[in-house]
């Protein structure tokens, strides 16, 4: 069952790097501001979601140290922020921030 868990970790990491070097690439082509934004609220939903993907890899694949730990404490707080700030960017972009009035 480890050993399940271990490689459907490192696919969805996989996927998540490739998600976001596309992600990454498409931002940068995008004419609008708007769909440019759009796409770095994914692609850092997919960054974060990463580095969280790779904190529990490194818990399931080492065994306790103290710098593992801290290591995977700091992954988990970027990989989590990154997403809260990747949802709010794509909820702004989106839509859900256009009834705000401009300042």
């Amino acid at each position: 069952m480890i050993l399940f868990i271990k490689y459907l970790l490192f696919l969805l990491l996989t996927l998540s790097v490739l998600g976001a070097a596309y992600y990454s690439a498409a931002s940068r082509r995008a004419e609008s501001s708007e769909e440019r934004g759009l796409k770095r609220a994914v692609m850092n939903i997919l960054l974060g979601s990463m580095l969280v993907l790779l904190a529990l890899m490194s818990m399931f694949l080492f065994h306790g140290s103290t710098v593992s730990i801290i290591v995977e404490a700091v992954f988990l707080l970027l990989g989590a922020f990154n997403i809260f700030s990747g949802l709010r960017s794509y909820g702004y972009y989106s839509g859900a921030g256009k009834s705000r009035p401009q300042r």
